[in-house]
């Protein structure tokens, strides 16, 4: 039989049976999820139900003085706020299953329709951030890496090691004092400029700043695991046979070094998701972002059931999809990881 078509035989036999371990992969972590979501969302229902908030305080405002007790108990009875927490748990999820969302009492709205307006502009700048991240870590830590020992490495390593421990917010104040009020580059805040109309421009301008904000907010780990891992993969054999041969050493760290330090930095991408989402909170609201962080800070206040119930699930889904991405690339990238688990 041809050696070639053997071969051809044998590797189809192994994308086929990696094909299947992702996809049993990715069923088991799908059932896995579906009793996270419910425990996170009843959780969600009961500290809203512990909170010290009340919800009425929030729907009056300060007309809650002027209000009489008979109204008061009114509204409470229309809102469905004189029911047991179960109860009104339960009839939220038999809703979520038949498709209807809810109302935000905080937004005067249906969850969906806030939910239609202001999801874009948090994916649009959580993805814009996400994507500088990965590329600025994958460039500063190779550079960090290639030049280690020198003067280039320890500012690097020096600077991402002090950056760890500014939070997201501190940096957007920072950003803002310099590029918009003592450089005025970029608008501090919203989506456009006031009395302007919404267009790709416009956008564009005011999303430089907080995506770069969030983007470097997220770079520290990512940096230094660059750096870390390349060091690590410089010691492999492949990369000193690669070296002995006389190989330059830019291909060296680019086609040799690099994709073994790859695997790695795809599985942290995936344990960031959630300091990715909660930086894309705190960036939002610096800089009058109009995403989901707004609306975050409402409901918890106001006990919003069925607004702050969503957006914690759809956080709670952001993690475990992130998760589940890095696992599947692990698998796919490196035959050596098992798809168990």
């Amino acid at each position: 039989m041809d050696p070639e078509r053997v071969n051809s035989r044998v590797w189809t036999v192994r994308r086929r049976s990696r094909a299947g371990a992702v996809a049993g992969l990715v069923v088991r972590r799908v059932v896995l999820a579906v009793p996270v979501l419910l425990l996170v969302s009843l959780a969600v229902f009961l500290l809203a139900a512990a909170s010290p908030f009340d919800p009425i305080h929030q729907y009056y405002g300060v007309r809650i003085f002027d209000a009489s007790a008979a109204d008061v108990a009114s509204v409470r009875e229309q809102l469905d706020l004189d029911r047991p927490v179960l109860a009104r748990f339960w009839d939220w999820l038999s809703g979520i299953l038949s498709g209807d969302l809810g109302m935000s009492r905080s937004m005067r709205a249906p969850v969906a329709d806030v939910l239609a307006r202001r999801l874009p502009w948090t994916l649009l700048l959580a993805c814009c951030g996400l994507v500088l991240a990965v590329v600025f870590s994958l460039v500063i830590g190779t550079v960090a890496a290639w030049r280690q020992g020198g003067w280039t490495d320890r500012l690097i390593t020096a600077v991402g090691h002090a950056l760890e421990g500014i939070p997201p917010f501190v940096v957007a104040l920072l950003a803002i004092a310099l590029f918009s009020l003592g450089l005025g580059w970029l608008p501090v805040a919203g989506l456009t400029d006031a009395g302007s109309s919404l267009g790709p421009a416009q956008v564009i301008e005011h999303l430089v700043l907080p995506a770069a904000v969030l983007g470097i907010s997220q770079s520290p780990w990512l940096v230094l695991h660059v750096r870390q891992s390349l060091l690590t993969a410089f010691t492999e054999d492949h990369v000193t046979g690669a070296r002995a041969r006389g190989v330059r050493e830019r291909v060296v760290v680019a086609r040799h070094a690099l994709p073994t330090a790859l695997l790695p930095f795809v599985t942290l991408i995936g344990a960031r998701i959630p300091e990715l989402v909660t930086g894309a909170v705190l960036v939002e609201e610096v800089f009058s972002w109009p995403g989901v962080a707004s609306a975050v800070v409402t409901a918890a206040r106001a006990a919003d059931y069925p607004l702050l119930a969503i957006l914690t699930l759809l956080a709670t889904a952001a993690v475990l999809l992130g998760s589940l991405l890095a696992d599947v690339a692990a698998v796919l990238l490196d035959p050596r990881v098992s798809a168990d688990g």
